[in-house]
């Protein structure tokens, strides 16, 4: 069955355009609570949220729906994805779910689930979800309907979560550090993990209203927290996605540091320690500079699809810990089971304070390839894969492969999360990617007009 709704990161679109829309999240409740009173007929289910004003909406719907499907709820209220992830875990609930367009405006929203063990769904599970969303909804006896309860103290159990993540006697104390938020799901929460491990906190974009997450703040617009570390002179900046799964650091120079950056520090690390416990999955928009790194040191590194599900795939399928994608999704498999920014961020943290050094001179050495990503927005009704099938496309790729003579690479792919054409290009130093991602990506607007 072709699944209709779910996408690689859960069912995400505008709100008030079908599916995302009250009605349907109230049925989608419904349709979970079946699927989930198949296997237990007292199942609990948790629900958490970003902090866009929709929320307030989805989250009153889908209750409705479990309720009258004789599910019992508890809200959690604004909490980050994988606190979600982690409290379904030690609630022993049967799942989780999320509501959340992640780093997408306010104007968006979607939502994602995690199972029992705190892993996203498996494909079997979503498909059955959609298999009932044809039925008709049919409320349970008034005896049997799902009870709702609030967890207050969700903030305080997550915080004490990702403070457990690093070794009991690791202190901050001496580390200046600015925090962005993106007004997002972690604004409750990140500054009080750091705080309470002894850094000094400057804090951006914590004050969300429901229309302002993401909005020229967060890991997808960094120049604010850049500006702010140069300013205060702190040691380091962390940006944090609207539903805090993603993270970028920016070092006391104010130079970006990304989700590959990231994987090589604590890949490196763990794999000095001896404590690695595998290899490391990227995705194909990983940097080959990470990847020849890696081999360097003798640890295996394997690309997935892009999407944090398919690197967990990879991650399960190969016995390995460590994975994580460019966009600042890493998944630390020794401690959580999803990408978790601030748990991310603390494993950084800690290799900085144990070797007492700065992020640049951890840095200082990896040499990445010159990578140029951009983003084609597509026509209303334009459907990716016909685009990307198209022979002119085919043609334009393959002269700019040709160029690159076998020192680069070009990738074209549809987002997962949005109706966009990402086009990508990386090579040695001497070619000039940008242009060459930019001519590629003029023959996709071509294309669509």
């Amino acid at each position: 069955m072709t699944r209709r709704y779910f996408g690689t990161d859960g069912i995400r679109g505008t709100v008030g355009e079908y599916p995302i829309t009250a009605d349907f999240m109230l049925k989608l409740g419904w349709a979970v609570g079946q699927v989930l009173g198949r296997k237990n007929s007292q199942a609990k289910v948790l629900i958490g949220k970003d902090t866009r004003i929709s929320g307030y909406m989805f989250e009153s719907a889908l209750e409705a729906g479990l309720s009258a499907a004789g599910v019992d709820v508890a809200l959690l209220g604004p909490m980050p994805t994988p606190a979600i992830a982690y409290l379904t875990h030690t609630f022993r609930a049967d799942a989780g779910i999320v509501i959340s367009a992640s780093h997408n405006p306010f104007q968006d929203n979607g939502i994602k689930f995690f199972s029992a063990e705190g892993a996203k769904l498996p494909d079997d599970v979503e498909t059955a979800i959609e298999a009932e969303l044809d039925r008709p909804l049919e409320t349970v006896s008034a005896d049997r309907l799902g009870k709702a309860v609030r967890v207050p103290d969700a903030p305080g159990r997550y915080i004490e979560f990702c403070k457990s993540t690093v070794p009991k006697r690791l202190t901050l104390t001496g580390l200046s550090i600015v925090l962005d938020c993106a007004h997002g799901a972690t604004y409750h929460i990140a500054p009080s993990v750091f705080r309470e491990l002894g850094a000094e906190v400057s804090v951006l974009g914590a004050s969300p209203d429901g229309l302002n997450i993401n909005q020229k703040v967060g890991s997808t617009h960094p120049a604010s927290l850049r500006a702010a570390v140069i300013e205060r002179g702190a040691d380091l900046g962390i940006a944090f996605d609207g539903d805090g799964d993603r993270v970028i650091l920016v070092d006391a120079d104010g130079r970006e540091v990304d989700g590959d950056d990231i994987l090589y520090l604590i890949a490196r690390d763990r794999h000095e320690r001896g404590v690695l416990g595998g290899g490391v999955v990227g995705t194909l928009m990983s940097n080959f500079g990470l990847a020849a790194a890696l081999e360097g040191m003798g640890i295996p590194f394997e690309r997935a699809k892009v999407g944090d599900r398919y690197v967990m795939e990879r991650l399960v399928a190969n016995g390995w810990q460590l994975g994580g994608e460019s966009s600042g999704h890493i998944v630390c498999g020794h401690v959580q089971t999803t990408g978790d920014g601030i748990v991310s961020a603390l494993q950084v943290l800690a290799i900085m304070v144990t070797r007492g050094a700065s992020l640049a001179s951890l840095l200082a050495g990896f040499e990445k390839a010159p990578q140029s990503l951009v983003n084609v927005r597509l026509a209303p009704g334009a459907e990716a894969h016909s685009l990307l099938d198209h022979p002119r496309l085919a043609d334009a790729v393959a002269a700019v492969e040709a160029e690159l003579g076998g020192e680069g690479r070009v990738l074209l792919r549809p987002s997962g999360t949005e109706p966009l054409i990402r086009v990508m290009v990386e090579g040695r130093p001497r070619f000039d990617v940008d242009a060459l991602a930019r001519r590629i990506a003029a023959d996709v607007e071509a294309l669509i007009a």
